[in-house]
């Protein structure tokens, strides 16, 4: 049986590794050292490399982020070449043998070259839904607000990691964050092993009523497949970017989710299957956004909805959806305007809101072509023609919440066609 001196051992195979594997990487920026775990003495008998992988596995200090080679092919007595994150590591041994010591060599750290690996950043722009009379079926994109996230993704290996550095509150289990449910669901049918790591960059206050869960969750989806190669269609990163709306609200419902990844507006003409239609933005189309520092929980928003509505209350806003849908396939701003009229939610849930009635009535004479509430509340949103009056909108909108001294968060800019991208 030929040996191998350490040397020959350590410089053949990884020939090879910068042949054949330097490409299956994981997608970061860091530094990688790679170390080859040697079997003492020229053994001619082999050993378990699952045992060892396994022991490998256990260090969380430690952990390898791929093993690129196993060296058997190259010394009768094996060997391990594998790729840390970290430069000094604490020693690992394999199953002992008989009559042999027990242990490796490591050959040193053969390079400190840091290798640049693919990763995606990502925006995904926040969200107003329901449109009044759409409830739960239509959405639109606002610009200039949504999500910032970096994407990096690994095949061949297992895992979510999920790390907030917006400077938001957000769950610390990621079992309670939106993109974990959402992230799930796609790898499940993609079917093959990918390591997913999200780092937030800059996120929408939860709560504010403008799809800061759904942006976080379309980001993810769009960001993973970008990486993956867009194996999956937008309609697909909608459903899969639901799951994390059921997680938020009990309901897999897609009027922000819908509209942060496809951009526009959204209707969802049916659920089973999902069947999404995306309407265009007409020209000099605008919003404006407030979001009152008081708590409308999207349980609440719900339990107070009627369980039946009247027939002649359906048949108004059946009307109302159609004129709607028909306003923006048009371009047409006013009938959009007179379509945007709700009587199966606003009624019911403008309560939770203080002076909602008389804000409307002030926004409405500022020249807004409508005003609705954004979701389930507590923000609230109008819609105009002309990039002025929204922001006169706006801050008449902050002025109404600062007499009764609730604090406010407004928003102003244009409807956008575009939903979730790749950033710089």
């Amino acid at each position: 049986m030929r040996p191998f001196c350490a040397i020959h051992f350590a410089v053949k195979p990884l020939r090879i590794i910068w042949k054949a594997s330097y490409k299956s990487l994981p997608d970061l920026d860091v530094k990688f050292f790679c170390l080859i775990f040697v079997p003492d003495g020229y053994e001619t008998e082999s050993y378990d490399v699952r045992r060892v992988r396994e022991r490998l596995r256990s260090d969380d200090v430690c952990r390898p982020l791929r093993y690129l080679h196993d060296c058997r092919y190259y010394n009768p007595c094996g060997g391990l070449v594998c790729f840390f994150r970290q430069k000094h590591l604490r020693m690992h041994t394999r199953p002992r043998l008989p009559g042999r010591k027990p242990g490796f060599s490591v050959k040193g750290s053969l390079t400190q070259r840091t290798f640049t690996m693919k990763h995606i950043k990502v925006f995904a722009p926040g969200t107003v839904a329901n449109l009044g009379c759409g409830f739960d079926i239509m959405g639109l994109t606002l610009d200039g607000v949504g999500d910032r996230i970096e994407v990096a993704a690994e095949a061949g290996a297992s895992g979510l990691a999920i790390r907030n550095e917006s400077g938001k509150r957000l769950p610390e289990n990621p079992e309670d964050n939106v993109i974990t449910p959402a992230v799930a669901a796609m790898l499940e049918a993609y079917g093959k092993p990918v390591r997913v790591e999200v780092t937030i960059l800059e996120k929408i206050a939860p709560g504010s009523g403008i799809g800061s869960s759904a942006a976080s969750s379309a980001a993810a989806v769009w960001g993973v497949n970008e990486l993956l190669g867009r194996p999956f269609s937008g309609e697909r990163l909608v459903e899969f970017a639901m799951m994390g709306e059921a997680l938020i609200g009990g309901t897999s419902h897609a009027d922000n989710v819908g509209p942060a990844v496809l951009g526009g507006v959204v209707l969802i003409r049916g659920y089973e299957p999902l069947d999404i239609v995306r309407l265009p933005v007409p020209e000099g189309f605008f919003y404006a956004v407030v979001h009152p520092d008081i708590v409308v929980s999207t349980k609440q928003a719900r339990e107070v909805l009627p369980r039946e509505v009247p027939l002649h209350d359906a048949v108004t806003q059946w009307g109302n959806v159609g004129g709607l849908v028909a306003g923006f396939a048009l371009g047409d701003v006013a009938l959009i305007g007179r379509s945007m009229h709700d009587v199966v939610a606003e009624p019911y849930r403008k309560g939770f809101i203080p002076g909602y009635d008389v804000l409307k009535e002030g926004v409405l004479a500022e020249g807004a072509l409508a005003m609705n509430i954004a979701g389930s509340g507590p923000s609230i949103f109008a819609l105009a023609a002309d990039e002025a009056v929204a922001q006169r909108v706006a801050q008449r909108m902050r002025a109404h919440f600062a007499r009764p001294g609730i604090g406010c968060k407004i928003y102003a800019g244009r409807v956008s066609n575009c939903g979730a991208r790749i950033v710089e």
